[in-house]
C-alpha cells in the first residue's frame, strides 16, 4: 500500500473496479485510504479525477486487509507492489502460488527485476507476468507488459486489454531484457547527461532544459523512430542522410558512468539550490509535477478526439 499501490488502487477504482489492498500492517493501510481520498477529493475539485464516477463511488470501490488469502479471494488480477527486493517479491509470490486458482493473474510491478528471476519454478508461472508502470501510474499511463519465457500468451492478451480497459497504455515485450525497455532508454539518456555535466561541456540546470523545452516538447507527443520518420523523408533517407553524423558522435560516447565522486557533488548541488531536499519542498514539486503530467494527459486525450 505505498506509493504505487495506491496510484494502482485509485487507476482500478477509477474504471470501476472493486480494489483490495493488502499490506501486513494496519497502519500502512489506513495512512493509505486517507491519502488516497485526499487525492482523489483533490483531483475531483480541480476536475482531474479520472473515470466517470464520483470520488466517494471510486472510494467505496477500495477496501483493505491485512490477510493475504482473503485479500486474493475472488480476484481476477493481482498486481503486486512491494519493495523492489528479489527475495521479497519471491516470498509474495511462493505465497501467492499457493492460494490462488488457475485463471487469476499473477503481475509485478517491478521496474528491473526480470520474469525469470521473480516466477521461474512456481506451479502458476504460466499466469504470471510483469506489468511495469511508469511512476506515477495514476498520471503517467504508459505500462511494459514483460512475459516469463513460460507465460501463456493468453495471459498478456488478457493482461493487456485489462490495462486498455482501464485507461492505462499498455506495450508487449516480446522478450524478457535487463532494464525492460523504458528503463534502457532512460539510463542511456541519464548516462549521457551525467557524462556531459561531468565533462563540464554543461551545466546541470542547462541540461535539464535541453531536455524540458528540447527533446521532451517533441517526446512528448512522438517518440525517437517518428522523430526521425518526420524529420527526413521517412526513416530510410534519414538513415541515408544522418547515419553518418550520428556513429561519429555515438563513437565519442565514453564508458558507463561510476555515478559518484565530484560529478555527484556538482549536480546535487544544482538541484539542490533549485529544489531544497527538504521534505515539504520535494512535496511541493512532486505535486507540481503531478498536475502538470495531469494537464498534458488532457491535452494529449483533447488532441487525439480532435
Amino acid at each position: 500500500s505505498g506509493l504505487i499501490g495506491r496510484s494502482w488502487a485509485m487507476v482500478f477504482a477509477a474504471a470501476g473496479f472493486k480494489v483490495k489492498l493488502y499490506d501486513i500492517a494496519q497502519q500502512q493501510l489506513t495512512s493509505a485510504l486517507e491519502n488516497i481520498r485526499k487525492q482523489m477529493k483533490e483531483m475531483e475539485k480541480s476536475g482531474v479525477l479520472k473515470g466517470a464516477l464520483s470520488a466517494e463511488q471510486q472510494l467505496a470501490l477500495i477496501s483493505v486487509c491485512t490477510d493475504l488469502k482473503a485479500a486474493v479471494e475472488g480476484a481476477t488480477f493481482i498486481q503486486e507492489c512491494t519493495p523492489e527486493n528479489l527475495e521479497l517479491k519471491k516470498k509474495i509470490f511462493g505465497q501467492l502460488d499457493l492460494i490462488v486458482g488457475d485463471n487469476v493473474i499473477l503481475s509485478s510491478s517491478t521496474s528491473c527485476l526480470l520474469p525469470s528471476k521473480l516466477f521461474t519454478g512456481l506451479k502458476h508461472v504460466k499466469q504470471c507476468i510483469v506489468s511495469h508502470p511508469v511512476n506515477p501510474p495514476y498520471f503517467v499511463p504508459l505500462v511494459e507488459i514483460v512475459p516469463h519465457p513460460e507465460t501463456d500468451p493468453s495471459t498478456t492478451e488478457r493482461t493487456y486489454a485489462l490495462m486498455k480497459k482501464i485507461g492505462q497504455s499498455p506495450v508487449k515485450l516480446n522478450r524478457e531484457i535487463e532494464g525492460f525497455v523504458l528503463n534502457r532508454l532512460q539510463y542511456a539518456v541519464i548516462s549521457e547527461a551525467w557524462r556531459l555535466v561531468g565533462e563540464g561541456v554543461i551545466s546541470p540546470t542547462d541540461l535539464d532544459l535541453v531536455m524540458s523545452d528540447g527533446l521532451g516538447m517533441r517526446y512528448a507527443f512522438i517518440g525517437p523512430l517518428e522523430t526521425m520518420h518526420l524529420n527526413a523523408e521517412g526513416v530510410s533517407n534519414y538513415c541515408e542522410r544522418y547515419a553518418e553524423g550520428m556513429r561519429l558522435v555515438l563513437n565519442t560516447f565514453g564508458p558507463v558512468p561510476e555515478f559518484s565522486g565530484e560529478t555527484v557533488q556538482k549536480v546535487n548541488q544544482a538541484l539542490s539550490e533549485k529544489i531544497p531536499v527538504v521534505p515539504k519542498v520535494l512535496d511541493a514539486r512532486r505535486k507540481w509535477r503531478d498536475e502538470c503530467l495531469t494537464g498534458l494527459a488532457k491535452l494529449k486525450t483533447q488532441m487525439k478526439s480532435d
